[in-house]
């Protein structure tokens, strides 16, 4: 190895940074990122910038130049192999002439996957697996789509109080965070084919569920509203704008057919599902690999029950709402302390006086 351990870790961690730039615009392609290393110093960077356009490891090339020959680079993800909108990025390797290409996760991807076999034939050395969990979870939706093809990813967001609440004693809308934590979901939004509510928010909120305080993501993502009973509102904003950005409701088989009929007049695309796993397979049906799920504490409790969400991302104000507020979790079974699962920390940030915390939950038992 030509560079110290610390090193090492270094430069995939600042592949892994790279690849967050493509955020929003890449899906569903994932976000990747490279580095170019030479005796030790960075002398070239790249990442997927847009779907359809050139990979993180080209862009990094590019920007090394000659420099790139008998360089290492570190990718985040399995440099491609096959042709598709672009040629593949082991080619452009070895017409580099680098010396050693380092990547975190293999690709999952039958099409694409192969490129560390095809490098090590041309006579590249090759390493895999520096950091592949922190690489993993930033792109767990892809990872997840290329082996469970019958649902969405779904990552749960909650803003809770300090002490564990959505809401004050009087239910009354009122924002908890602050507006950096709100700039950061819009962003989050950005990354999702769909953004979730359920009905209760709906009819409480008349959310847009659109992406307005973060960079305009390639492809925005659509609404969806689980609504037993086909009750939102025809003047809603959802369905007024359901022929500019599509909206789907999910209803149970009894939904009123009326109710049904008018919102599919208006646009809206009506989802029939007996259970919340039924659902989630008819919007994977349509192309949703990613849900990013907003509903309040009942659809929220009722997808942790059903063992439907991989991520929980929750953003703690700095506030306590006391007696008489709606608990979050309330409508999960009780557990005791030494036996409730606990779920990994993936990362925490803070957005002004908030607490931004993901959890794994999937693999919880």
């Amino acid at each position: 190895m030509d560079v110290a351990s610390d090193d090492h870790a270094r430069f995939m961690r600042r592949a892994i940074e790279l690849a967050e730039r493509g955020a929003g615009q890449v899906a569903p392609n994932p976000k990747v990122g490279a580095v170019v290393v030479r005796d030790g110093v960075i002398v070239g960077e790249g990442w997927h910038q847009r779907y359809g356009e050139a990979h993180a490891e080209v862009h990094a090339l590019a920007a090394a130049g000659e420099l790139a020959r008998g360089a290492t680079v570190y990718v985040s993800l399995e440099p491609c192999n096959h042709y598709g909108k672009t040629g593949p990025c082991s080619e452009a390797l070895i017409a580099a002439g680098v010396a050693r290409v380092v990547c975190a996760l293999r690709d999952p991807n039958r099409k694409a996957a192969g490129g560390l076999e095809r490098l090590e034939a041309a006579g590249i050395q090759v390493e895999q697996g520096l950091l592949a969990h922190e690489a993993g979870w930033r792109i767990a939706p892809f990872l997840h789509a290329a082996v469970h093809s019958n649902r969405p990813f779904v990552t749960l967001k909650l803003a809770l109080s300090l002490d564990g609440a959505v809401a004050g004693p009087s239910r009354r809308r009122a924002w908890l965070t602050g507006p950096e934590s709100r700039a950061a979901v819009h962003a989050l939004r950005a990354e999702a084919d769909a953004v979730a509510v359920g009905i209760g928010t709906a009819l409480a909120d008349d959310p847009e569920l659109t992406v307005r305080e973060a960079p305009a993501p390639r492809v925005p993502p659509a609404r969806v509203v689980f609504d037993r009973l086909a009750r939102l509102p025809l003047e809603s904003r959802l369905v007024r704008t359901a022929h500019e950005q599509p909206v789907y409701v999910v209803v149970s088989p009894g939904a009123p057919t009326e109710r049904v009929e008018a919102l599919e007049s208006r646009g809206v695309s009506l989802l029939s599902a007996r259970s919340l796993g039924e659902a989630l397979e008819g919007l994977r049906g349509r192309g949703i690999r990613h849900l990013f799920l907003e509903g309040g504490a009942t659809l929220g409790s009722a997808f942790l029950t059903d063992k439907l969400v991989d991520h929980l991302i929750i953003f703690q104000a700095s506030c306590i709402l006391g007696a008489g507020a709606l608990p979050a979790f309330a409508g999960l079974p009780g557990r005791e302390a030494n036996e409730a699962p606990r779920l990994q920390v993936l990362e925490r940030r803070s957005f002004g006086d908030d607490l931004m915390t993901r959890y794994a939950v999937s693999d919880a038992g």
